[in-house]
């Protein structure tokens, strides 16, 4: 990208940035608005002109202060990250120092600031400690209303200093508990993604290995008896694994889509190259006959049955039905025999339960075979 290119970018971003983003800084500073009761305070307290100065600058940092630390931990927030616990340490003091010099000036007057000291340090502190906080702050009031002014208006800042620090402990713990939920379900995608990228290579390779292992025997049986034959077993391996090799850069790019034409075509070579007589619906047949929202589960399907067909099953026949929403898979070979459910059959059980459908698995007539049937 050359300079102009980047700086128009530049631009562009600037000017698209969400303008809550760009002036939350004065949405924040809308609150400051409660410093009118300290600044009043201060201007009618009587004292000499250099201490209403003082006065005044010691409420406008208590401001500047505020701003500053909440405009930090919103920059925290957009970047995702949690709270430093350092610089909310340190903003929380200034602000706790900033009110207490204006003590000698304002006398109770003071109290005002505790309801941006309780709710700053909320959420710029550790749980444990901002709820300390709040607990001395609403501690202090109740204590100066007790024995210092016992007034109405005391009680008054009492009761919001206790409310602010509810509130803002509710909204605390809300957040820390969103914040969790987020970080388990970004986990859970994360780990759903790895099942399907392992379930995928797992129908990929499963399938291509075991058709190229049938090829291969088959094409060393052969390179005697029919050269020719054999070199044309060999050149369908070596096609075969450039498929299979491209398939497997598809599936971990997240692109990998069976097709339910192709399955049933690879199939019937995979059926043949194993010795097992096939009964195959026509591929384009077939493929017409089923609902278009069903065909990538049941190719998905289709693609392991066959594959356990050849690898399992020492059978002699076998037939594939389809139609509209179903998919049976039938053999006559050696049955289930009490064997556990490997990797394959609960990578596609768990896609056509995730698709709404049922998988069901069971022994043929007499126990002879194996019925693979799929209901979407």
């Amino acid at each position: 990208m050359t300079e102009a290119a980047t700086a128009v970018a530049t631009r562009e971003g600037s000017h698209g940035r969400d303008p809550w983003e760009r002036y939350g800084w004065g949405i924040r500073a809308v609150w400051l608005v409660f410093l009118v009761f300290p600044l009043i305070a201060v201007v009618g307290s009587g004292l000499p002109w250099w201490q209403v100065a003082l006065g005044l600058l010691l409420v406008a940092g208590f401001g500047a202060v505020y701003v500053l630390g909440t405009e930090h931990l919103d920059r925290r927030r957009r970047r995702h990250c949690e709270p430093d616990v350092r610089w909310g340490a340190a903003y929380t003091v200034a602000l706790v120092v900033s009110a207490l010099a204006t003590v000698p000036l304002i006398g109770v007057g003071a109290l005002s600031f505790l309801p941006f000291v309780v709710s700053f340090g909320m959420f710029a502190l550790p749980l444990r400690w901002a709820t300390g906080l709040g607990v001395a702050s609403v501690l202090a009031a109740v204590a100066v209303a007790l024995f210092v002014a016992d007034g109405e208006g005391t009680w008054v800042v009492v009761i919001i200093v206790f409310a602010v620090g509810a509130m803002t402990a509710g909204i605390r713990v809300v957040s820390d508990r969103s914040g969790q939920y987020e970080a388990m379900s970004r986990e859970l995608v994360l780990v759903a993604e790895r099942e399907r990228v392992a379930r995928d290579v797992h129908d990929v390779l499963g399938h291509s290995l075991t058709v190229v292992s049938v090829k291969a025997e088959l094409a060393e049986r052969l390179v005697d008896l029919d050269p020719e034959r054999a070199k044309a077993e060999l050149a369908e391996i070596q096609a075969l694994s450039r498929q299979a090799l491209a398939e497997i850069r598809a599936t971990v790019g997240g692109l990998r889509v069976a097709r339910l034409g192709d399955e049933i075509d690879s199939a019937a070579r995979a059926l043949a190259g194993a010795g097992i007589e096939a009964h195959l619906p026509d591929g384009e047949h077939a493929v017409d006959v089923v609902d278009p929202r069903h065909r990538t589960v049941l190719a998905w399907v289709l693609r392991e049955a066959v594959t356990n067909v050849v690898r399992h099953s020492d059978a002699d026949e076998c037939r594939v039905e389809l139609e509209g929403n179903r998919l049976v898979v039938r053999d006559d070979g050696r049955g289930l025999e009490d064997r556990p459910e490997g990797n394959g059959i609960r990578g596609i059980r768990e896609r056509v339960e995730a698709a709404g459908g049922r998988l069901s698995l069971a022994s043929g007539d007499d126990g002879h075979g194996t019925v693979v049937e799929v209901v979407l």
